[in-house]
């Protein structure tokens, strides 16, 4: 089982941490990833992360303004989210794969959190 939580309402230009939590589950075992899904839009590739967290692969639109980070021992996947525009408004998912890292498609990952949602005012 996967929990998201730290979304809000932010104006342009601020950040946002948004943490996922593990449970039930060898979370070392799986690399993750974050989705995003706006209203009307299908869900969207993020960030990733290796099992170790020693590599990471962003969706173009995120470089440089997203940071995903774990820590094992706790069970977590992080999301850092600076610089963040009115479009990065939408409802973020955290999500376990156990085969395949830096996957950007959905079906790849077996395991979802129930999504935190992130808007951002103009």
């Amino acid at each position: 089982q996967l929990q998201a939580s730290g979304g809000g309402l932010v104006q342009a230009g601020g950040s946002l941490r948004l943490s996922c939590a593990a449970s039930g589950l060898i979370f070392s075992n799986y690399h993750m990833g974050w989705f995003r899904q706006a209203s009307g839009k299908e869900r969207e590739f993020v960030a990733s992360i290796s099992r170790s967290g020693s590599s990471q692969y962003y969706a173009d639109s995120m470089k440089g303004r997203f940071t995903i980070s774990r820590d094992n021992a706790k069970k977590t996947v992080y999301l850092q989210m600076n610089s963040l525009k009115p479009e990065d408004t939408a409802a973020y998912y955290c999500a376990g794969n156990a085969v395949r890292s830096h996957s950007t498609t959905p079906d790849a990952y077996a395991y979802w959190g129930q999504g935190t949602l992130v808007t951002v005012s103009s």
